[in-house]
């Protein structure tokens, strides 16, 4: 079973991700600004309020994260090395000359085209997640791409292209 993780921007303090048990409790990590980090569990009678607000150093978050999830973590990739035999991913630069420049992602049809799938943007410092079809590409953009061999080779030769039939 996935565990749905929701993100909310707090505005002028940071961002916060809160989760719900199997059991019915909801948690939660507020991460400010500032880089301090407040593990938060919230009220089972009130969802709103806070019932424990445990501040975290870097080092005691670290090794929280570590306690959690660190034999899960192995054990996930161990399977993911056995199932992605052949699963690639690249970054690809979108040079200023790609026709694609100042386009929606969607036009290029990456996935159809090549079965390969861009998964994030990364953009001046930031990264776009998942981007959407109606994301815009711009020169310089370096595109963060799952597939095989040939379908990697094909994304970087769509973006190169000058051919906008597709």
């Amino acid at each position: 079973m996935r565990v749905r993780v929701e993100q909310t921007a707090l505005p002028g303090i940071g961002v916060r991700h809160d989760m719900v048990t199997e059991s019915g409790r909801r948690l939660g990590v507020v991460s400010h600004r500032n880089g301090r980090r407040d593990l938060v569990l919230y009220d089972p009678d009130d969802p709103d309020g806070c019932s424990a607000d445990i501040p975290l150093t870097d080092d005691e978050a670290e090794a929280l994260a570590d306690i959690l999830g660190a034999s899960l973590i192995l054990g996930q990739l161990s399977g993911l090395r056995e199932q992605a035999a052949g699963l690639l991913t690249e970054q690809i630069a979108i040079p200023a000359s790609s026709p694609y420049v100042n386009r929606p992602m969607g036009d290029a049809k990456i996935r159809s085209r090549t079965g390969a799938s861009i998964v994030a943007v990364l953009r001046g410092g930031e990264v776009i997640v998942s981007p959407v079809p109606t994301f815009r590409f711009a020169a310089g953009d370096v595109v963060v791409v799952v597939g095989n061999r040939q379908g990697l080779d094909g994304v970087g030769a769509i973006f190169a292209d000058n051919d906008l039939t597709g």
